[in-house]
């Protein structure tokens, strides 16, 4: 079979995997509604019972658009470290993003109580804690530029962004040993990630988010393949290697860091799912990649929330925890099976 049409119907294949796993992510849940019901729902029809319907509306539509956000955004923001630093164990928050969100709403959670009660109350609110990680991730990602521009070595980005991390989490030690439990609680909870705690209005500017750092992702997908044979090869291309860091870089900044914020750090999707997008398709081009792994990564975290909602249980996993359990796996085994295959 030929590699156009092989690939034709893995884009088919997965196409409708999504619709499906789209379909059953609404479908289960603490209250089971039938697919039948969803499907009429989503598609301009009235559900049989009006429950079902207020429930797929407010509750289930936004946390599964949520969810295919989250993964279709970390997924791309991991194909695009790992292609700019080489390095198959590069994902998402390799340059520090996360750390930086964190020690964001780690100054909010936990040191709130320092602050005048007026900026408090405002700070402790959803709002507040988004804002402060998108200020938290904002000022990494400055630092990181400032610093990029003295580097020419793309290594010591990677480096730079690795001590970004560790000096952000060693900041969130500190204010972790002088809060209350409850201030601990509250901030252990939002690390955990969570998927359906969104607006519409959220759900929005999250989506302008993504879709802006995906559109700088498309502009770059030349750049991707010529760096894939290094950086000497690329500026043999004629590529404009400083400019296409940056950009990279931004699209990055902008997928991670507005995910993180609205729904905490997501640990492993964007790791493993670009290498079963390799995995799958067999291909190194990038222009394959990224439509590929943006499906892959939405039916994974379709998938994983699936599975923290627990069907007919009472109760629901946080989201960290079962994209966790379910990644390690796949990355431990892409270790071992790595001289055996392309990356």
């Amino acid at each position: 079979m030929k590699t156009s049409n092989r690939n034709s119907l893995l884009f088919t294949f997965l196409s409708l995997t999504l619709l499906l796993t789209f379909l059953v992510n609404i479908s289960f849940g603490q209250v089971a509604i039938p697919l039948k019901e969803v499907f009429t729902s989503l598609f301009g029809g009235q559900a049989e019972k009006e429950t079902w319907e207020y429930i797929i509306m407010n509750f289930r539509l936004p946390k599964a658009i949520t969810a295919t956000l989250v993964g279709i955004g970390l997924s791309i923001s991991g194909l695009l470290m790992q292609t700019l630093f080489r390095n198959p164990l590069a994902g998402p928050y390799v340059l520090g993003l996360s750390s930086g969100s964190s020690l964001g709403v780690a100054f909010v959670i936990l040191g709130a109580g320092i602050l005048p009660a007026v900026f408090s109350q405002f700070l402790l609110s959803s709002y507040g804690i988004i804002l402060a990680s998108c200020l938290g991730s904002l000022l990494v990602l400055l630092l990181i530029l400032i610093v990029s521009q003295r580097l020419r070595d793309t290594m010591s980005i990677l480096i730079v962004g690795l001590m970004f991390s560790s000096f952000t989490s060693a900041i969130v030690s500190v204010f972790s040993y002088f809060s209350t439990a409850e201030q601990l609680q509250k901030y252990t909870f939002w690390s955990m990630g969570s998927l359906g705690n969104l607006s519409w209005q959220n759900i929005i500017v999250l989506g302008i988010a993504v879709t802006i750092g995906l559109f700088l992702s498309l502009l770059t997908l030349k750049a991707l393949d010529a760096l894939l044979l290094g950086e000497n090869y690329a500026k043999s291309m004629g590529l404009n290697l400083k400019k296409s860091r940056y950009t990279i870089i931004f699209a990055t900044s902008i997928l991670a860091g507005s995910i993180t914020a609205f729904a905490g750090p997501i640990a492993f999707v964007g790791l493993a799912v670009p290498h079963l997008s390799k995995l799958i398709f067999q291909t190194s081009n990038h222009k394959t990649l990224f439509w590929s792994t943006i499906l892959v990564g939405a039916i994974i975290m379709l998938f994983c929330d699936t599975v923290s909602q627990m069907p007919s249980f009472d109760f629901t996993l946080p989201i960290n925890a079962i994209t966790s359990i379910i990644g390690a796996p796949v990355v431990i085994w892409l270790i071992v099976k790595r001289k055996n295959r392309i990356v």
